[in-house]
């Protein structure tokens, strides 16, 4: 897995829009919380999803964009997107490289692991979480690190 401080490797795709997403087009506006799950549907990845969902204006109020990121397909996605009326883009990663890109992928390639990053604006990883059973501690791992790193930067600003 990533570490903090490593530099994050680029992404680009289409979301379950069919809109364009780039990293860098992200990056330019704040930070980036790029968060990936092993399925659509399934009850932690729903439950997770749904959270945030729930965060979704709390995380955009502190200049985050939220990206989740499985090797559904762009159908499955768009499903899942409408019936849990989730308000951020969704990547398929079938062949599973951004995953091997952010070093999360499972022993022997059986998919890959509940982690969630936090980018900051100059591509760097500011936070990396995984939590498998625990859900709710993505989005609120997310929250407080954000607050931290707008503290941090209030702070720098201020001298």
């Amino acid at each position: 897995m990533l570490e903090i401080g490593q530099q994050a490797p680029a992404f680009f795709g289409r979301d379950q829009n069919g809109n364009e997403v780039r990293s860098e087009d992200l990056l330019a506006k704040g930070p980036v919380v790029l968060y990936f799950y092993p399925k659509d549907f399934t009850p932690g990845c729903t439950r997770e999803a749904c959270m945030f969902r729930d965060a979704f204006e709390d995380l955009q109020g502190q200049g985050a964009t939220i990206v989740g990121v499985s090797a559904d397909s762009g159908e499955s996605h768009k499903r899942f997107a409408e019936r849990y009326q989730l308000p951020f883009s969704l990547l398929s990663d079938p062949d599973r490289k951004l995953a091997r890109d952010y070093a999360i992928v499972r022993p022997l390639g059986l998919g890959a692991r509940r982690v969630t990053f936090v980018i900051g604006r100059d591509g760097k990883i500011r936070g990396a979480f995984h939590h498998e059973i625990s859900m709710s501690r993505h989005v609120t791992d997310v929250k407080d690190l954000l607050t931290r790193l707008q503290g941090e930067t209030s702070a720098s600003a201020g001298r």
